[in-house]
């Protein structure tokens, strides 16, 4: 059985099944890095990993951010700049790669779950709470 280095639990849940699919993708792709690193092969495969997350993580943002705009989400300026600040410093360790200035290291795979992990918990739980608060159900 593959090492995860997140293991979805309901928890993580925000209650639209769309965004959540859209989670469980990312934290696939966490996975799937974090099990290269073990096998010490990340280093042939993170750059397309991280390439693959900015271009879905994008993708995800934007879901979310329709659902923001749509329903006048009261802290829709902060979530996006939050939203665009992964984006960047993802992006950035991607072409630290690519440019040779970083390796691999669990540094790296431990920013990328804390941050979805927490952005979850605590970013994502309050529009859900509005949302919820205001009747309104996203699907």
């Amino acid at each position: 059985m593959q090492k995860k280095l997140i293991n979805w639990t309901d928890k993580y849940s925000v209650g639209y099944d769309e965004i959540d699919n859209q989670h469980k993708k990312i934290v696939e792709m966490i996975n799937n890095l974090y099990a290269s690193f073990i096998q010490s092969k990340a280093d042939e495969v993170i750059e397309s990993i991280l390439t693959e997350m900015v271009k879905y993580t994008n993708y995800h943002f934007k879901t979310e951010e329709k659902y923001f705009d749509k329903y006048n989400y009261s802290d829709t300026k902060l979530h996006k700049e939050q939203h665009h600040g992964f984006v960047v410093k993802v992006t950035k360790f991607r072409d630290d790669l690519k440019n040779g200035s970083l390796t691999t290291t669990y540094d790296t795979m431990n920013f990328l779950r804390d941050w979805l992990l927490t952005h979850i918990q605590d970013s994502d739980k309050k529009y859900v709470t509005e949302f919820k608060n205001n009747n309104i159900n996203i699907v």
